[in-house]
């Protein structure tokens, strides 16, 4: 039986060939360097001085946010930001 290049069903003809992808530089699993990752931005926000706050709205209102923020070449969250500060102004006044 020949080995056909593209037959990947006969694994044990394949077993000593290395696949083509990205190398593995991190000794750390994905899961690991996922969390460290977090932990590093949630240190960077801290040091910027940003609390998360977490919001849920309906696909509408998302929608409406993402335009006006596209149109204004702007984040979504600092656009939430701007309305936030805005109202709050109005109503402390």
């Amino acid at each position: 039986m020949a080995k056909e290049q593209t037959d990947r069903t006969t694994l044990d003809l394949f077993a000593d060939e290395r696949r083509p992808g990205r190398p593995k530089t991190n000794p750390l699993t994905r899961d690991e360097q996922l969390r460290i990752n977090k932990r590093n931005q949630l240190k960077r926000d801290k040091v910027r001085g940003l609390k998360r706050v977490e919001l849920k709205l309906n696909n509408e209102a998302v929608d409406a946010l993402t335009q006006l923020a596209e149109a204004r070449n702007i984040s979504r969250s600092e656009l939430i930001e701007e309305m936030l500060l805005t109202q709050l102004k109005q109503h402390l006044s």
